[in-house]
C-alpha cells in the first residue's frame, strides 16, 4: 500500500527503536539492563496519587477546552511564576500529552515550510525528527562551552533556536549570563525560541534559570517546554504543558483540537499535582539518590583510557566519549546488547558519533553496578585488543 510523500522519508526515533526491541527482549524473558533511556524505579508523587483517587470519586471528568482545563492552567502558571520566575496567566498555558506534542504544535505555528531552525549536537532526537516533518531545514550546530555574544553572532540566519535546559544528554545548565547574551542576540536578529526544559528539577549542582524569566519574554517569543515524565518521575503518563504568548496558545490550540482536542481530564489534574509537589520529601530523595547513583558510574568509569566523561550537573544520563576505542559506535551498542545484555544509546542518534549514552535511574543499584561493570569490560577489552 502506497504511503504519503511526506511520511515515507520518515524513521521511528532511534530512542524510542532501541527501549521497543530492549521490552521485546524482556517479554521473551531475555536478561537485559537498560541504559537505553531513563526510566525512574521511584513512583509519582504521592500528591499526584492522591490528586488521582479524589478525581475518580468524582460524578464525571468533562472534556475541556483544548488548551486545558481553566483551573488547571491557572494552577500551572501560579507554579511558573513562583518557582521559575516567568510572568505567565492561564492565557499564557496550553497543555498538552507530553513534551513531544507540545514542541511538534510550538514549531508547527512558529516557523513555515523551508524555514530554518538551529539545534545544537548532540541533541533529543525529536527536535530534528519534528523539524523535517514539518518541512523544516535543521541547521545542526554544535553545542559551544559556553554561549556568548560572538558565538551566537556567528549563527546562520534562523526562525528559530530550540534550546534543552537542561541539556539532555550532557547536563549542562545555561547560566544567567549565556541567557541574557541569548535574548539579546534574539532581541537583535528577530529569531525566536523554544527552550526545552523537562529537566528543570533534576539539578545536581549550580541553578536552574529560565530563559522566559525575563520582562520580555512575550516580545522576544519565547516558548518553553515543561513535562511530568523526568523531573516527577511520571514517564507513563504523558503530561506535559508549554507557556507561550497567547496568540501562540491559541494558534497551538488550532493544531491540537483537530489532533487530540484536550490532554485527558485525569492527566491534567495529575500534571498540576506534580508541579505543585515541588521539593517534597519524595523530590529530595529522588534528587538524592540520582546523584549518589551519577556518583557511582563515574567512580566505576574513572582512569579508564578509553573514556572520557564530565560529570553532568543536571539530569538522568551520562555522556560518554568513546572515541579513543575506534569503534563505529552503533555498532558498539548493537555488540553490547548482543554479547553483554546491556543497552545503552550511540551518540549517531543524537548527531555525534563516537559517544555512548547512559540512562542510571532504573533499576536498583547492584543492577546499575553490574551493567556498567559489563560495559567496562566490554570497552577494556576492545581498546586492549587494538
Amino acid at each position: 500500500m502506497e504511503i504519503s510523500r511526506r511520511i515515507a522519508q520518515s524513521r521511528p526515533l532511534a530512542t524510542t527503536a532501541m527501549h521497543g526491541r530492549v521490552d521485546a527482549m524482556k517479554e521473551r524473558g531475555e536478561p537485559v539492563i537498560d541504559f537505553s533511556i531513563a526510566i525512574s524505579h521511584f513512583p509519582a508523587p504521592p500528591t499526584v496519587l492522591a490528586a488521582m483517587h479524589e478525581a475518580l470519586q468524582r460524578p464525571a471528568l468533562p472534556y475541556t477546552s483544548v488548551a486545558g482545563d481553566a483551573g488547571v492552567r491557572a494552577r500551572l502558571a501560579a507554579r511558573v511564576a513562583s518557582r521559575n520566575g516567568i510572568d505567565a496567566g492561564p492565557a499564557d498555558i496550553v497543555v498538552t500529552n507530553g513534551a513531544k506534542q507540545a514542541l511538534y504544535q510550538a514549531l508547527y505555528v512558529m516557523a513555515d515550510p523551508g524555514d530554518a531552525v538551529i539545534i545544537f549536537k548532540p541533541y533529543w532526537p525529536a527536535y530534528v525528527a519534528t523539524s523535517r516533518l514539518l518541512g523544516l531545514e535543521p541547521v545542526l550546530v554544535d553545542l559551544p562551552p559556553q554561549f556568548t555574544a560572538g558565538f551566537l553572532d556567528s549563527l546562520p540566519a534562523a526562525t528559530v533556536i530550540i534550546l534543552n535546559n537542561p541539556h539532555n544528554p550532557t547536563g549542562v545548565l545555561l547560566s544567567q549570563d549565556e541567557l541574557d547574551c541569548i535574548a539579546a542576540w534574539m532581541a537583535k536578529t528577530g529569531t525566536r525560541a523554544i527552550v526545552d526544559e523537562s529537566y528543570e528539577k533534576l539539578v545536581f549542582d549550580g541553578v536552574h534559570a529560565s530563559l522566559a524569566a525575563r520582562p520580555d519574554w512575550r516580545a522576544l517569543g519565547v516558548v518553553t517546554l515543561f513535562s511530568a515524565s523526568q523531573s516527577y518521575a511520571m514517564m507513563g503518563w504523558r503530561a506535559g504543558f508549554a507557556v507561550a504568548p497567547a496568540a501562540l496558545v491559541t494558534a497551538m490550540e488550532n493544531v491540537q483540537g483537530p489532533i487530540t482536542a484536550a490532554a485527558p481530564m485525569l492527566m491534567q489534574l495529575a500534571l498540576a499535582a506534580a508541579f505543585e509537589s515541588d521539593d517534597g520529601e519524595q523530590s529530595q530523595a529522588m534528587l538524592a539518590d540520582y546523584r549518589a547513583r551519577r556518583d557511582l558510574v563515574l567512580d566505576l568509569t574513572a582512569g579508564l583510557p578509553w573514556l572520557t566523561v564530565a560529570a553532568p550537573a543536571s539530569g538522568p544520563y551520562l555522556w560518554f566519549d568513546v572515541a579513543p576505542l575506534g569503534l563505529d559506535t552503533v555498532q558498539a551498542a548493537e555488540m553490547l546488547l548482543a554479547e553483554h545484555a546491556v543497552a545503552v544509546m550511540p551518540g549517531d542518534a543524537l548527531g555525534m558519533p563516537g559517544y555512548l549514552r547512559i540512562g542510571f535511574i532504573a533499576d536498583d543499584i547492584a543492577t546499575l553496578r553490574r551493567g556498567v561493570q559489563e560495559l567496562v569490560a566490554f570497552g577494556n577489552r576492545h581498546h586492549g585488543g587494538r
